[in-house]
Parts: C-alpha cells; sequence; structure tokens
C-alpha cells in the first residue's frame, strides 16, 4: 500500500488508541501501532496487519527513531498518549507533573518536530485532549491544565506544520476499558457521568473513533478541538 494511505497511531496499543488502529485498519490504512509496549503493540499490529513501533513521548530518541524507520512518508499521527497525574496542588510531585505535559503537549510537539519531514501535504496529525480541561474541579489541576493546553497545541502547530492539518479531539467519559480497573464502581461512575451531560448517556469507544475518524479526512478543518463529551460542558450540574 502507498505511503499516503500509512497512519501511525501513538499510544495504539491499548484503550481508545487500540479502538482507533482497528478502525484505520478496517477503513484500508495501513497502520502503524506506536506504543513503549513493543510487544502489545506488535500483537495489535499482527492482528489487524499492521506494524509496530517503539515510540515513548517521554523519549526523544524513540520519537526520532521511528521518523527514521518510516521516512518514505506518513499520511497521518494520532496521538493519544496521557499520564496522569491526579492529586491536590500541595501534593503535586514534579516528576509527575513533566511526565503529565510531555505525554500530552511535549511529546507531541516533539513527534511534529521529527516527523514533520515526512508527513505528506494534505495529511494531519490528531492530538488528544479531554473534558477536564474545561471543567475545573480539586484534584484535576494537572488533568485540566494539559488538556487546555492541548487545544492550543492543535492551533499552533496547525499554522506551522501547514498545509498538513493538525487538530484535538477533547472526550469526555468514555467506556473505553479504562475504567474496569475500578471493578463495581465502574458502573456508578459511567450512570453519574451520563447524568451530567446533555446526550443523557457516557460515552462509548465508538463514538470518539468516529471523530478521530472523520478528521482525518476532513481537509477544510484545521487547528481545532473537537469536543465529543454528549454537551456536558455546557450543563450545569
Amino acid at each position: 500500500m502507498e505511503y499516503v494511505d500509512r497512519i501511525l497511531v501513538i499510544g495504539g496499543a491499548r484503550a481508545l488508541g487500540a479502538a482507533i488502529a482497528r478502525r484505520a485498519a478496517k477503513d484500508g490504512y495501513e497502520v502503524v501501532v506506536g506504543a513503549r509496549d513493543v510487544a502489545a503493540a506488535e500483537a495489535l499490529g499482527a492482528e489487524i496487519g499492521g506494524g509496530a513501533l517503539r515510540i515513548d513521548l517521554q523519549d526523544e530518541a524513540s520519537i526520532a527513531a521511528a521518523a527514521e524507520v518510516l521516512r518514505d512518508g506518513v499520511a497521518h499521527i494520532v496521538t493519544t498518549g496521557s499520564a496522569p497525574h491526579d492529586v491536590r496542588v500541595t501534593e503535586l510531585d514534579r516528576e509527575g507533573l513533566l511526565a503529565a505535559f510531555t505525554a500530552k503537549v511535549i511529546g507531541p510537539m516533539l513527534v511534529a518536530k521529527h516527523f514533520a519531514p515526512v508527513l505528506r501535504p494534505g495529511g494531519s496529525m490528531v492530538l488528544f485532549s479531554g473534558v477536564v480541561g474545561w471543567r475545573p474541579g480539586p484534584g484535576s489541576l494537572v488533568k485540566g491544565v494539559t488538556n487546555g493546553a492541548v487545544e492550543y497545541a492543535a492551533r499552533h502547530l496547525a499554522a506551522e506544520l501547514a498545509p498538513v492539518r493538525v487538530n484535538a479531539v477533547s472526550p469526555g467519559v468514555v467506556d473505553s476499558g479504562a475504567w474496569d480497573r475500578l471493578g463495581e464502581k465502574r458502573a456508578a461512575v459511567l450512570s453519574g457521568s451520563a447524568a451530567k451531560t446533555l446526550a443523557g448517556r457516557h460515552g462509548e469507544s465508538e463514538d470518539i473513533v468516529d471523530a478521530v475518524m472523520w478528521l482525518l479526512g476532513a481537509g477544510f478543518v484545521s487547528g481545532e478541538t473537537i469536543h465529543v463529551e454528549g454537551g456536558s460542558r455546557h450543563k450545569f450540574v
């Protein structure tokens, strides 16, 4: 398949990243799964008939090495990485703070740095933000500020990389598998989040995947943040 149909999904070995990788493969893209966990990336790559690379957003050398491997061209890059540091301000840890900003903001900017020469004109990058950026609350300082910063990163990268398009997706609470760790509390978290939306439900992985895939083909959209959170920003609770 020609390189113009190649998509790199960073953080693509699990949760929403894996869902995006699977859909992209189904839609005919040549998919490369980028992740810190190379074994998981290779397993998913084999499942969907794609490739796999080690990419750690905390490690610029791994980003540069991946760009060299893919030097014959990439059409789209989706980066879903995160490193939550959900603590109150008095409990902030500098290393946790830096990791959170690197995963959401600094890492994607370094991806842009190294992949700019191989992203085709008319291609795109899709960054991941999150509704917490627009819903401040105790204990969500780091997640909120990093997610908010992604909106500005998308705007400025869009100007920097044009005609390559850069956009962001900002999900609400989504049943992507990430909440399974809560066990019996999972259902209560999801139902509680549904009550805080105008749509009256929590998100599903496919809601986010649909938005990402639309952005890949939306040739007249750049520098935007697409909110996929059921209108929760607009509901007073």
